[in-house]
Parts: C-alpha cells; sequence; structure tokens
C-alpha cells in the first residue's frame, strides 16, 4: 500500500555488467562485419582500378578468329587497332587485309571491317568489358548499345577479347597485342 513491496527488486550490479557485456558483443560483431564488407568493397574497387589500369593502351589486332556452330574455325584475316584511355574511353578499328587489293580490282566502293568508339566499363564477377558505343560509320545499327566483350590477357601485352552469343557459346575471338 505504500508502494514500497511493488518495486521491482534490484538484480545488483552483475546482471547491469553482463547486459553491457552482451551488447559490446554486438557492438563489436557489427564493427568486425563492417570493416570486413568496407575492405571487401575496397579490395574489389583495386581491383577494378588495376584492370582498368592494365587495359589503358593502344594495341594491334594479332588475330581474328570466328567459331560456326559446329565448332569449326576461321580466321577472318584481319588488321585492326584498339584503344583504351585513362578516362573510361574506347575506340577499335578493323579491316579484312586484303581490302585495298579487293578494292583495286572493283569499280564499286569496297568497304568491309569495323569501327566504332564510346565509353568503357567493366564487370569483373562476368570478367567482362562493355563497349558502349557512341558513333559507328561502318556499323550505324551498333550506336547506342553495348559491345560486350569476354576478357582475358593472356600475357601482359597480350588481350584475347571473345563475343559470345545469346546461349552463351563464343561465336568469335579478337587477340590483341599492346604496342609499344
Amino acid at each position: 500500500e505504500d508502494g514500497i513491496r511493488d518495486l521491482v527488486r534490484s538484480r545488483g550490479l552483475g546482471d547491469v555488467y553482463k547486459r553491457q557485456v552482451t551488447r559490446r558483443k554486438v557492438t563489436m560483431k557489427s564493427v568486425i562485419l563492417g570493416f570486413i564488407l568496407l575492405s571487401s568493397a575496397a579490395l574489389e574497387a583495386q581491383d577494378l582500378e588495376s584492370t582498368k589500369q592494365k587495359f589503358i593502351g593502344d594495341y594491334e589486332l594479332v588475330n581474328y578468329v570466328t567459331f560456326g556452330e559446329d565448332g569449326t574455325e576461321r580466321d577472318m584475316h584481319y588488321i585492326g587497332r584498339l584503344s583504351y584511355d585513362r578516362f573510361d574511353n574506347m575506340a577499335g578499328l578493323g579491316m579484312p587485309i586484303d581490302l585495298p587489293s579487293r578494292a583495286e580490282n572493283s569499280s564499286e566502293r569496297t568497304i568491309g571491317g569495323f569501327g566504332y568508339w564510346g565509353k568503357v566499363s567493366w564487370d569483373l564477377e562476368a570478367g567482362t568489358v562493355t563497349h558502349h558505343v557512341v558513333g559507328s560509320p561502318m556499323v550505324p545499327q551498333w550506336v547506342g548499345g553495348d559491345n560486350v566483350r569476354y576478357f582475358e590477357f593472356i600475357e601482359d601485352d597480350l588481350l584475347a577479347l571473345s563475343i559470345k552469343n545469346s546461349q552463351g557459346r563464343i561465336t568469335g575471338t579478337l587477340t590483341w597485342r599492346r604496342l609499344k
């Protein structure tokens, strides 16, 4: 009746200390998890930056091979140039090596090959570099689209860019050597 008996008895300092330890454990787990996530994000950013740096430069086309449905390999006999800069831009040009001689033997305008430029982005998990096409006088329907290439550095200065169809089959590979 005086309200004293209704009060909850103190559990002592031990219970208060135990609650603090539990909170510290939760807080410490949160800090560790946060650190791991930040470290992981930092490593991914570092890997992306490292990959970008590896791409920067000018390349000459060593080989352009296409692969038929039956697995047959066809050398396209192309020459070309490819450039990536530090501002995430790219430009690529390629033509059949015999295009000049074909033009000499024709009274018509002779064209062939590819030429385009644009921005570039990478997806390290998928192993792709995407050329976001801004201009393409040879294949105007590419403008506004994305040319996705699966990349592999065979050596420091040798870059393979593969094209896959919608079923995931490699239909072509262009191998580029960095110019020095």
